[in-house]
């Protein structure tokens, strides 16, 4: 294993971040540019601008079950650079296609080769950190992480401005390549040869019994699975309820930072309390009350047709994404902490199954769009609702057992 240095702690969580956000990075930087891609490749519907962003994240899923278990076996180092050569693959053929399918594909390709990069980079820190500090380190790196949605669909907009769409999938490719130039020169590999686990099926195969054995793991997953599909959801539709419900154009890219601004005061939110408060303690407390919002604004969106004023709207997603934000911040932490001595295969399980589980349910609200925000509020007061309970049945099958 390399014998460099540790990198500076703040060194650190810059790199780690960067490494997560290329999934931001390749579905907001393209937010922008989803109707003009649409209009262009001629797209069936107008309402399918949305599989650019979903097909992305089934790409996601899947490259999440090989990048795992891959990273057990040949290290977390030479995994993630597989999957930045796929990524930028996949950033090739989007800008050069001219058809709708082909571009789904390339996406979908896209998905495969980012997973790497996010899921095996949470092995990663978790090889050196568990339980309130790993989920602390996790908060601070949202925290920076968050500015990519922040900036990225003003990013992408500029980039469109500058030469069409196809220069996004330029900007992505250059950030990528350029992460990876990072991430070879300065971290040092954090899987032991001796703590490599063959890529063999059975054992593979055996591994995801464990997990699945395990009510920790399934149940907090089940519950991420809910929570991002309400997320994805919104991801999907988000230029579309901007700019038709609210009509508010080019702006698109200021409204959306300010609803990424919740997640980044979520996240400081988190690590300044998960220490003291504990991880159940602020995931259950944020889910309760995304579920009371959500309902409570679904409550009165008839008195407006399904299309509240705008800041109204605006005040609801702040606060429904400050509590996502500290849902996601501990719930992924809970449901690896028990999976220490498999962490790529766990981290693999928890971020693809998860995926597979919002795939349909962020499909059915992005499909639902019809002019209004009630598909979007609806799916956030249903799916919140879900993961609580799944969340408070997880937690209460833990402590029987553990007092067992």
């Amino acid at each position: 294993m390399e014998q460099k240095p540790k990198l500076p702690s703040i060194e650190y969580i810059v790199l780690v971040a960067m490494l997560t956000s290329i999934v931001a990075l390749a579905t907001d930087v393209m937010l922008p540019a989803l109707d003009i891609i649409g209009e262009d490749l001629n797209a069936p519907r107008p309402n399918d601008v949305h599989y650019i962003v979903t097909i992305f994240f089934l790409g996601f899923a899947i490259g999440q079950l090989i990048a795992g278990p891959l990273s057990d076996t040949i290290g977390r180092k030479p995994a993630i650079y597989i999957g930045y050569v796929i990524l930028v693959i996949g950033c090739i053929i989007s800008m050069l296609t001219e058809s709708w399918t082909i571009m789904l594909a390339a996406r979908l390709l896209q998905g495969i080769g980012a997973a790497s990069p996010r899921i095996v980079t949470m092995a990663l820190i978790r090889d050196e950190h568990a339980g309130r500090p790993m989920a602390r380190i996790m908060s601070i790196v949202m925290a920076v992480f968050i500015l990519v949605p922040i900036v990225a669909p003003a990013i992408g907009q500029g980039l469109i401005y500058m030469g069409g769409w196809p220069l996004t999938f330029a900007g992505l490719m250059v950030l990528a390549i350029a992460v990876s130039i990072w991430f070879a020169l300065r971290q040092p590999e954090t899987l032991a040869p001796e703590n490599r686990r063959p890529f063999n099926p059975k054992k593979l195969g055996a591994g995801v019994v464990d997990v699945i054995k395990t009510r920790a793991a399934l149940g907090y997953t089940l519950a991420a699975g809910c929570i991002f599909g309400a997320f994805m959801g919104y991801l999907g539709s988000a230029a579309q309820i901007f700019k038709q419900a609210f009509e508010v154009g080019d702006l698109f890219a200021l409204y959306f930072a300010v609803a990424a601004m919740a997640l980044g005061v979520s996240s400081l939110t988190n690590a300044a309390f998960v220490m003291r408060l504990g991880m159940y303690r602020l995931s259950l407390t944020a889910l309760i009350g995304l579920t009371v919002l959500s309902f409570a604004f679904w409550l009165i969106l008839p008195m407006f047709e399904g299309i509240p004023p705008l800041w109204l709207f605006l005040a609801w997603q702040l606060a429904a994404f400050f509590c996502v934000g500290i849902t996601f911040a501990n719930i992924n932490a809970m449901a690896l902490e028990p999976l220490g001595h498999m962490a790529g295969l766990g981290a693999a399980f928890i971020g693809s199954i998860s995926t597979f589980i919002a795939l349909p349910l962020a499909s059915l609200i992005g499909n639902s769009f019809d002019g209004t925000v009630y598909p979007l509020v609806v799916g956030f007061a249903v799916l919140g609702l879900m993961a609580t309970l799944i969340s408070v049945w997880t937690e209460q099958g833990f402590r029987r057992s553990s007092q067992g």
